[in-house]
C-alpha cells in the first residue's frame, strides 16, 4: 500500500518522464504497484473547482443604512443597528466603513524659484522649558541648501546675526529674504 507522499512522487517521476522500471527501482516497489498507481490514477477525474459562492456576511443586510450616515460614529452606528437585529461586531463594522471612506487627494504643487532669487528664514524650537533652545533656519528656494545656528531667544540681534552668517556661508545674497511669520524680523 503506498502512502499519499508516495503516489505524489510517482506522479512527479512520470511527469519527469522516467520509465516503469526506473521509478519501482527508485522507489524501492514492484513494477506491478506503479502500474496499479498509473491505472488509478488515468481513471480518476481530474478535479476541477468551480467560482466560490458569494457568502453572505453578517453586515449584510445592514449595509445600505450603515452607508448612508457617513458622518454617524461607528459605534453610534453600531448600536443603532443592533437594534434592528446586527450580531457582528464592532471590527466588522468599522473595516466596511473604512471602505466608504474616500482619501482626498491633494496635488503637492513644488514652489520653484530662479537661482539666486529667494532665501526663506525662520525661527523654530527645539526644546521647551526653563532652558529653551531655538535653531535660526535659513534654506535657498533654488537648491534648498540649508544653513542652521542654534540660538537661546529669538530677537532681532539674533535674527540679524543668523541671516549674517547665512549670507557669509552661502557666499552671497540673494534678491529677497522671505520671513515666515516673524515677531523679532
Amino acid at each position: 500500500m503506498l502512502s499519499q507522499e508516495q503516489h505524489v512522487e510517482i506522479s512527479v517521476l512520470i511527469r519527469q518522464g522516467l520509465s516503469i522500471r526506473a521509478i519501482a527501482r527508485q522507489m524501492r516497489c514492484s513494477r506491478n504497484t506503479i502500474r496499479r498507481h498509473l491505472k488509478l490514477q488515468s481513471q480518476r477525474q481530474p478535479i476541477v473547482y468551480g467560482p466560490r459562492a458569494q457568502r453572505v456576511g453578517k453586515l449584510a443586510p445592514f449595509e445600505a443604512f450603515a452607508a448612508r450616515p457617513h458622518w454617524i460614529p461607528a459605534i453610534v452606528l453600531l448600536r443603532e443597528i443592533r437594534e434592528q437585529g446586527y450580531e457582528g461586531g464592532y471590527s466588522i463594522l468599522t473595516s466596511f466603513l473604512l471602505t466608504l471612506k474616500t482619501k482626498a487627494t491633494e496635488t503637492v504643487v513644488r514652489f520653484e524659484t530662479e537661482p539666486g532669487e529667494q532665501m526663506q528664514v525662520d525661527f523654530t524650537v527645539i526644546r521647551h522649558g526653563r532652558d529653551p533652545l531655538l535653531a535660526f533656519v535659513a534654506t535657498l528656494g533654488w537648491s534648498r541648501a540649508s544653513y542652521v545656528v542654534l540660538s537661546r531667544r529669538e530677537d532681532s540681534v539674533a535674527w540679524c546675526s543668523g541671516i549674517e552668517k547665512a549670507l557669509r556661508f552661502f557666499g552671497g545674497t540673494p534678491r529677497k529674504l522671505l520671513f515666515d511669520n516673524a515677531k523679532g524680523a
